[in-house]
């Protein structure tokens, strides 16, 4: 059933790119009450002027013969970015699935993932870890399958992946394979209390090289020391970062590394889902009540980060199974519990984050010649961090995928 069901999305959406790439022979014009860019501006009763997969004007005139889409008063931002989800983890039979399962049967569920992760405003994902992201990932591209616009690391490195040079061969390898970017993981998970694991040596060997390759660098490190690591071996981002010291936050600012902490949805998804993971690998009971601890040593760390001028704290959820689609909760708990001013937060989810994966020049802002990944929800965020829950448009790529804000459109 799930094949026949993957084929008829399939031939949904290749029949509906026939109208779309017609329709976008004419302009598209978005028309909000109030228009929120992503690096700092809000504009009133302006319009959005969308041709082809671009912005080609904000705040000018409708030209004659665009379709308008009027969004009343609904908040527009850009699409969301999510730094960290991995959008291959899904329950099947009320459990964890994994090995074992048919690969087909995986990837339907990747594709339901996708799917609601892009209704739920997030046009942009960053997958740390899995070989079959790629597949995703071209899928999407091609746009024969709705989702996110994925970056992928494939399969990560570890300690265990070999000693300095057999790192960089990775490096290397993972590149020829299609990576995105290169995953590291630096320490323990936190439910096995977060110690630093490679060295600072495997560290700067594998950041190094993907550096000289040009690709970024993500570290999986809760430990302040591994964190430390990362950021002299010149990593891209340190992500967790559950017992981060503030002279290592320091260091990170000097060194330009990005901070990814994840407060507001893992954790949490986690202990809700307790019984689908217990007994898989390291889940037990003793690992699930590190992570009931963990939820508030992250919430203080956040607080103490927010608190260092200068460093670069971006949007990642490290959404796996049971919390795609539910990205946003990451923003509600750093403007509600962590008290991150909302404007900085939505920035973290747009610019700043589309800066950090190398994007800031093609999305993350609304602004003439970016990406047209534009989403409106029902509420402000500024003054209702809660809105991410109610997003009511998707356009990604200049394609309108979700609209349930109006309808029908007037033709000009």
């Amino acid at each position: 059933m799930r094949s026949v069901r993957l084929w008829m999305v399939v031939a949904l959406y290749l029949f509906q790119g026939v109208h779309v790439a017609r329709a976008q022979e004419k302009p598209i014009a978005i028309v909000a009450g109030t228009i929120i860019d992503g690096a700092g501006k809000v504009l009133h009763n302006q319009s959005i002027v969308v041709q082809g997969s671009k912005i080609v004007s904000v705040g000018g005139p409708v030209p004659a013969g665009a379709l308008v889409y009027n969004l009343g008063t609904l908040t527009v931002t850009p699409g969301l970015i999510d730094t960290h989800a991995h959008i291959m983890w899904h329950f099947d039979n009320g459990r964890l699935a994994g090995k074992g399962e048919q690969p087909l049967q995986a990837m339907l569920y990747a594709v339901d993932n996708a799917v609601v992760t892009l209704n739920a405003g997030f046009t942009t994902v960053q997958s740390p870890g899995a070989p079959e992201d790629k597949y995703l990932r071209d899928a999407i591209a091609r746009g024969i399958i709705p989702g996110p616009r994925i970056l992928t690391s494939l399969q990560p490195l570890t300690e265990a992946s070999g000693d300095p040079e057999k790192l960089r061969e990775l490096v290397r390898e993972r590149k020829q394979e299609g990576a995105d970017f290169i995953k590291i993981f630096a320490s323990k998970s936190i439910r096995e209390g977060g110690a630093q694991t490679m060295s600072d040596a495997q560290l700067q060997a594998a950041c190094g090289e993907a550096k000289k390759l040009g690709l970024r660098t993500l570290v999986h490190a809760h430990a302040a020391s591994a964190a430390r690591a990362a950021s002299l071996a010149g990593c891209t981002s340190v992500e967790h970062g559950a017992f981060i010291t503030d002279d290592v936050f320091e260091l990170m600012v000097r060194n330009g590394t990005y901070f990814d902490p994840n407060i507001g949805l893992v954790l949490q998804n986690y202990i809700a889902n307790k019984e689908k993971f217990l007994g898989i690998g390291n889940y037990n009971e003793e690992g699930f009540a590190d992570m009931v601890k963990g939820e508030s040593i992250v919430l203080e760390g956040f607080k103490r980060a927010l608190r260092i001028q200068g460093l670069q704290i971006i949007y990642g959820t490290d959404a796996v199974a049971g919390a795609h689609g539910r990205n946003g909760e990451e923003f509600i708990a750093r403007v509600q519990q962590g008290g991150q001013d909302p404007m900085a937060a939505l920035i973290s989810a747009t610019a700043l984050s589309a800066k950090s994966l190398g994007l800031g020049d093609q999305i993350g802002t609304i602004g003439p010649g970016m990406q047209a990944d534009i989403i409106a929800m029902d509420g402000n965020p500024l003054t209702d961090a809660t809105s991410v829950r109610r997003v009511e448009f998707v356009m990604k790529g200049g394609t309108i995928f979700k609209n349930v804000a109006s309808s029908q459109y007037a033709k000009k």
